[in-house]
């Protein structure tokens, strides 16, 4: 259950009408509901229950301190791809030992923040990287646990930009080449690679890949087990994440749909002693937010009809990048127009065929093409569902154009956990210009 609803032909987010979060924070906004939020986390945790997994939240699909904050109080860690992801994390008070730290490109100064932090599990993703770390580990003399991130070749099915878990992915080793790492790393005295990590991409509508990959990593398990000459013992098994979002009526399964069909294929081996982690982010936050945009101007051009909003790709990339759907519908409309679900077909009597696209200078500005809408003016309100994942944390300042501002909403009460942005805010880091050397020297060590 989603805490969206029309309620009197009004658009609210929970008891709150969307109308009176525009009032007072103005657009473009991303709005959340802690409701549904904390509803998407707990009917996961159920579905999992029996496996007693460490649910790591994933930061990069909606990385706001407020949203890790309330998660980390729910009992969930965190999954981190990056030294700024640990920084939000220890900000909102998690615990580093509850996070995995994973991503192709970890620099030597975030593996040795990682280590000193004391971030649970590194998930490794080449031999090159965990030689560094290892090496890393030697000089600060800091042991840690390192997961091998394996790709067991298994289409997702999804997005190609979204897809991690085939063979010639940029993520991982292939499952062959994992029996040489772990004969060769497996018993290091410092980093001590006892976990497997997989992560098949995203959004991942059906359990079948995952039983597919689970199948063929346990199997990996067994013989690294029982290699007389060199045996490897692995205690923890990263499921990653990747599970559907319902971006169009009754396309996702449910959590307990994934689970009915992976927890059965590990049951026995949690109870022997293996810990199993998974990586939720847009099956959380997808339909847990969505983006508040108004109407500037109608325009038509040809056969074209235009409703041209304060916010476009640059709040929401989503829709040109991946050519994502995400449904469109005013915040106030007539009872004959309240919508039945967020749905690709509805009923297009009184419905106006329209671009609904931003200010951007860019003809791939777009949140929708040729979406029946109702009549639209200037100044309405729309909503862009399912924008909570992947929404803000891709958002950019591209025209200089000032980052939103993000809402949390408790039934009637509006938490602005990010405020908007002004032109200033773009301005801060450049006042100086290029600087004197020593500026420009010290600029350079706080990044480093």
């Amino acid at each position: 259950m989603d805490h969206f609803s029309y309620i009197g032909g009004q658009l609210h987010c929970e008891a709150t009408p969307m109308s009176a979060i525009a009032d007072s924070v103005g657009t473009p906004c991303y709005v959340y509901s802690r409701a549904t939020i904390l509803h998407h986390y707990d009917r996961l945790a159920d579905a999992f229950s029996s496996l007693n997994p460490l649910i790591c939240y994933s930061i990069k699909s909606c990385s706001n301190l407020a949203i890790i904050k309330l998660l980390k109080d729910r009992g969930a860690g965190m999954d981190l791809v990056s030294g700024g992801e640990l920084f939000r994390a220890m900000q909102a008070g998690v615990d580093p030992a509850n996070c995995v730290y994973a991503g192709v490109g970890k620099t030597d100064v975030e593996i040795r923040q990682s280590l000193q932090a004391g971030v649970g599990w590194f998930n490794v993703e080449s031999e090159a990287e965990f030689e560094n770390i290892a090496e890393i580990a030697r000089e600060l003399n800091i042991p840690c646990k390192v997961a091998l991130r394996i790709n067991p070749d298994v289409d997702p099915k999804t997005h190609r930009y979204t897809t991690t878990g085939k063979k010639e992915s940029k993520f991982g080793v292939d499952i062959d080449r994992a029996r040489a790492f772990f004969r060769t790393y497996g018993h290091d005295d410092l980093c001590k690679l006892t976990g497997i990590h997989l992560h098949l991409g995203s959004p991942i509508y059906t359990a079948e890949p995952y039983v597919s990959a689970i199948t063929k990593v346990l199997g990996l398990i067994d013989q690294l087990a029982a290699d007389a000459a060199n045996p490897v013992t692995i205690d923890m098994l990263d499921l990653g994440g990747g599970f559907g979002a319902d971006y169009e009526t009754d396309q996702s399964p449910a959590a307990s749909d994934y689970a009915g069909e992976i927890v059965p294929l590990l049951k026995a081996r949690v109870e022997q002693g293996l810990q199993i982690v998974i990586e939720p982010g847009r099956s959380i936050m997808a339909n847990a937010g969505v983006l508040l945009v108004r109407v500037l101007y109608m325009k038509t051009s040809g056969d074209k009809t235009f409703a041209i909003c304060d916010g476009g790709m640059n709040t929401l990339i989503r829709p040109c990048h991946y050519d994502a759907f995400h449904f469109i519908w005013p915040t106030k409309v007539e009872s004959a127009h309240i919508p039945p679900s967020r749905a690709k077909q509805m009923d297009l009597e009184g419905l106006i065929p329209m671009d609904v696209v931003g200010p951007i200078c860019e003809t791939g500005d777009f949140f929708g093409i040729d979406r029946p809408l109702p009549p639209l003016q200037r100044g309405d309100l729309l909503t862009v569902f399912s924008a909570g994942a992947y929404g803000m944390v891709m958002a950019s300042r591209y025209n200089s154009m000032p980052l939103p501002a993000e809402v949390l909403i408790d039934d009637q009460t509006v938490h602005v956990i990010r405020r908007r942005e002004t032109y200033d805010d773009l301005v801060a880091h450049e006042r100086h210009g290029v600087g004197t050397p020593a500026e420009v020297e010290h600029a350079h060590g706080v990044n480093t």
